[in-house]
């Protein structure tokens, strides 16, 4: 029988302040499937990484997806789905050029592309929201 619980993902990667603040989970597991909040660019303490640079900050996201993943037990690889979300969309490129470096497994995710005219800061290039399903050993 499959554990259909929900379970709260958290790092210390990332500020609890945060997401208690915006009441939201950075990621969370469901039997084997982990759903991940969109990442921006903020370091473990808030603070916002690469402001006015989209290469700086696509890296702290994924840095961000990672450490999410990895609390869960699993890590990039386990990666199903991706949905990207630009400000510029003349950034593509660029963001591309950094997912290419993260996401090195056998099996790329799954990618959607969203141009938006805002995120929820005005100093965030980048977001982005990830599904991933991990092995069954890793609980």
């Amino acid at each position: 029988m499959t554990d259909t619980r929900s379970q709260e993902i958290s790092t210390p990667a990332l500020s609890a302040e945060v997401a208690r603040r915006f009441a939201y989970s950075y990621g969370v597991r469901t039997g084997d499937t982990v759903r991940v909040s969109g990442m921006v660019a903020l370091d473990h303490t808030g603070g916002i990484v690469g402001e006015n640079d989209v290469r700086a900050q696509a890296a702290q996201v994924f840095e961000n997806l990672r450490a999410v993943l990895q609390a869960a037990g699993g890590g990039l690889d386990d990666l199903v789905e991706t949905t990207t979300y630009l400000t510029d969309m003349a950034d593509v490129l660029a963001v591309n050029e950094v997912r290419a470096r993260y996401l090195t497994g056998p099996v790329k995710p799954t990618s959607t592309l969203v141009g938006v005219a805002a995120l929820a800061r005005p100093q965030f290039l980048v977001e982005i929201s990830a599904v991933a399903v991990l092995p069954a050993d890793a609980r």
